[in-house]
């Protein structure tokens, strides 16, 4: 569908907007079925990001065709949500995870103190399906290539890795959100007990937008004792 509706404003602009693999409404179908890519420490084949375009950039190009300026208000926004440069272009603000069988909502705040959620334990009973959802801001200027990875750990030793693609995203005042596919909880006395997490939130150009550490317990019921 993306190509289908691009080619209509000319080849120009087709460029630019698969250089820069942007925004809300296109990248949300495609990232329903992204897979989970297990270890990103394999060799990336001589893989390049696309050139950044800035927010003006796309915005003045061909400025004066008023269908074109149409489609990118629907795309793009009206323009940056929020000017001052201290303030980060990405801001992530929560983690959820979602679980129709869970008593509770389990959510994290990302906006506050990080080094006490590194304390704290999040508890998820063993087998049950869940999902993963992230919100976040983007406030200035267009971000290719968001990426999702973390690291599991227990007693020290790293046990799991994954790195879920978020997608391509471009300022406005809400949040966007992103879910990952369904994943079923690891099962079995074995695998019970507490696991140390390293989540990151990152992109194209291995920008940290955030890094933080919580801790998960994998019980044999939500308020079971082991």
């Amino acid at each position: 569908m993306l190509g289908l509706d691009v080619c209509e404003f000319g080849g120009q602009f087709l460029e630019l907007l698969w250089l820069t693999v942007c925004y809300r409404g296109i990248m949300a179908d495609k990232d329903k079925d992204v897979p989970v890519v297990e270890d990103e420490d394999e060799p990336d084949l001589n893989y390049q990001p696309p050139a950044q375009k800035s927010l003006q950039e796309i915005q003045e190009l061909d400025k004066d065709d008023e269908s074109l300026n149409k489609y990118k208000q629907t795309l793009l926004g009206s323009g940056p949500v929020v000017a001052d440069p201290s303030i980060p272009n990405v801001q992530v603000t929560r983690l959820t995870l979602m679980c129709d069988q869970a008593p509770g909502p389990i959510t994290m705040d990302l906006t506050g103190d990080l080094d006490a959620l590194k304390k704290k334990n999040f508890t998820m009973k063993e087998g049950v399906d869940y999902r993963v959802k992230i919100h976040f801001k983007v406030n200035r200027d267009i971000v290719s290539g968001l990426k999702y990875v973390h690291l599991n750990y227990r007693k020290g030793l790293r046990v799991d890795k994954a790195v879920y693609m978020v997608g391509s995203y471009g300022p406005r005042a809400e949040e966007h959100e992103f879910i990952t596919p369904v994943e079923e909880a690891p099962k079995g006395m074995i695998v019970r007990g507490t696991y140390h997490i390293k989540s990151y939130f990152t992109d194209d150009d291995k920008t940290d937008h955030l890094s933080w550490e919580w801790n998960l317990q994998i019980k044999k019921d939500w308020d079971s004792a082991e």
